[in-house]
């Protein structure tokens, strides 16, 4: 236990410390929020991965490592504990926890203890054993703990995580899956003072290798299950259309959100980057731009224009106005929401609820059934009945007493006895 309480320790600080440290970057984002020098020690240490790290996979394996050894080793004594438990000729040896004595009826107090049919034993003697489950209930938890742990660690480490973001009826690849997702419908709902209730998406995947497709809707708090995967409604903005004419001819027409670009056609070398649209744009004097509400009511467009890899100029594009590049001229126009979901697949998830409910059956076991045993012993004038219970002492002596009372015995020690035996 000492082992295994030093393994959380360390464990739940080393993950509050990887929480400190945005996941996933590279080294030169690292050194530009920390330094170089600590940035070297998050790549070092793999805090840039933390739950692929191989100190987190090994403290992982240490702790289930040892919740499995600690219930191995206790299984072959806890096996003899509860044999001994429901043995009849051990009940004698330990000391009761209740006694009484009388000319009552002893089947008519087990029933009131709510214990099993009595066994008769040699001499007319009465026994029986309950509640043995609750033996197991600290073993059951601790074997739930390491389910739980189990089944959380492989989830983190073969865990699959994408981002998917696109404007109505535009088909993205989802990363190297094989699949592709095709945004049906996004709709933001609102209540009447404009007040956001509800962003829900529609989307279609696809797999083209079998022709297949599953269709679904993600909402807030309410992700889509389509192909093994979770699409959670993450956030939202604003893209645009685009549109590039040759000699005042259309050449190509695309859609595209903040971040994404694409070549000219007939000429790769040439490429227009989107890197912000602002529905209700302003500029303010010597300040970047801003977009005074989310309202639609001036949009702008900021463009780059790159060629062969160098940037040849950025500015912000009103609508309705035109962008020419020697014959090209480029538009931006029909700004709209575009949706962006978080995909995720965890397989290992079905291993978390399975260790969370045995978990709760050890629980349940360990502080509702309260193993005991009822021993009635035939006497020259009655008889002698006597109970234990491994925990709850004190309730169970009140329990017994009360139940000995209205099966007409007498509490051991009582007056009433003592008077009687005089």
């Amino acid at each position: 236990m000492p082992f295994a309480i030093a393994l959380l320790v360390l464990l739940a600080a080393a993950c509050a410390l990887s929480s400190t440290v945005s996941q996933g970057q590279n080294y030169e984002s690292y050194a530009a929020q920390y330094g170089e020098r600590t940035a070297g020690l998050i790549m070092a240490l793999r805090l840039d991965d933390a739950f692929h790290s191989w100190w987190f996979i090994g403290l992982s394996a240490f702790l289930c490592l040892n919740l499995l050894c600690c219930n191995l080793i206790r299984l072959p004594a806890l096996l003899k504990q509860v044999r001994i438990f429901a043995d009849p000729g051990k009940a004698k040896e330990i000391r009761a926890t209740a006694e009484a004595r009388g000319n009552g009826d002893p089947h008519r107090l087990f029933t009131a203890l709510r214990m099993p049919r009595p066994r008769e034993r040699e001499g007319g003697a009465l026994f029986a054993a309950g509640n043995r489950a609750g033996f197991w209930g600290a073993w059951t938890c601790h074997l739930g703990i390491l389910l739980l742990i189990l089944g959380f660690a492989l989830g983190q480490m073969t865990a699959e995580q994408y981002t998917v973001y696109a404007m109505p009826g535009k088909t993205v690849p989802l990363d190297n899956t094989g699949l592709t997702v095709r945004i049906d419908d996004f709709r933001i709902d609102q209540t009447e003072n404009g007040a956001v209730r509800q962003y829900t998406t529609t989307l279609t995947v696809s797999d083209p290798e079998n022709r297949t497709d599953e269709s679904g809707t993600a909402c807030v708090n309410a992700p889509a299950k389509l192909y093994g995967y979770k699409f959670y409604q993450n956030s939202t903005g604003w893209g645009a259309g685009i549109t590039v004419l040759k000699n005042g001819e259309e050449l190509q027409a695309d859609t595209l959100c903040p971040g994404e670009y694409i070549p000219v056609r007939d000429k790769p070398e040439l490429v227009i980057y989107l890197q912000e649209v602002y529905p209700d744009y302003v500029q303010r004097t010597g300040m970047s731009p801003v977009s005074a509400s989310d309202e639609l009511n001036n949009p702008g467009y900021l463009y780059r224009v790159y060629y062969l890899g160098e940037l040849l100029g950025m500015n912000v594009l009103m609508q309705g106005e035109e962008l020419t590049i020697d014959e090209y001229t480029v538009l931006f126009d029909n700004p709209r929401h575009y949706t962006l979901l978080a995909v995720k697949r965890d397989r290992f998830t079905w291993l978390v609820l399975l260790g969370g409910l045995i978990m709760l059956t050890g629980l349940i076991l360990a502080f509702w059934m309260h193993p005991r045993t009822v021993f009635a012993v035939r006497e020259d004038n009655g008889w002698h009945v006597y109970g234990r219970c491994r925990k709850s002492g004190i309730l169970f002596r009140e329990e017994f007493l009360k139940a000995a009372a209205e099966a007409g015995f007498v509490p051991c020690g009582s007056d009433k006895e003592e008077g009687e035996d005089a």
